[in-house]
């Protein structure tokens, strides 16, 4: 799931690039694990900053539209490039069960409940 051009510009600016872990939540749905990379994507030699973020979960539908809420937690690594796609592939599959380890810990697993994904419904945070 990818964040516009305007919300991209609106992240901190002194913002680090790399992958990050946390959760996420689409529009008023459940809350899952996820994985972020915020940065230029060197391997697919991006010119724009972008903001990817995996949920680790398998939705039945696509949810194109939808509002995405995230909780950014903690980093994982540096941006940076591949030699391949397979490698790139694989560093992905690692960053995920980093993210999975990481969210289990107590003091992580408890703000899978925070009341930022619980809004009322309409609610608007932030003119978003």
């Amino acid at each position: 799931a990818n964040f516009s051009e305007q919300v991209v510009e609106s992240f901190p600016s002194d913002i680090s690039t790399g992958i990050y872990y946390g959760w996420a939540c689409v529009g008023n749905g459940d809350v899952h694990k996820m994985v972020l990379s915020i940065g230029w994507n060197p391997f697919y030699k991006n010119i724009k900053k972008s903001v990817e973020t995996h949920i680790i979960h398998t939705f039945k539908e696509d949810f194109y539209g939808e509002v995405l809420s995230i909780v950014i937690i903690g980093y994982i690594r540096p941006e940076k490039n591949f030699d391949s796609l397979e490698a790139l592939i694989s560093a992905i599959q690692e960053d995920i069960e980093e993210a999975k380890r990481r969210l289990d810990l107590p003091e992580h697993l408890k703000l899978k409940d925070d009341n930022f994904f619980h809004l009322p419904e309409g609610k608007i945070v932030n003119d978003h």
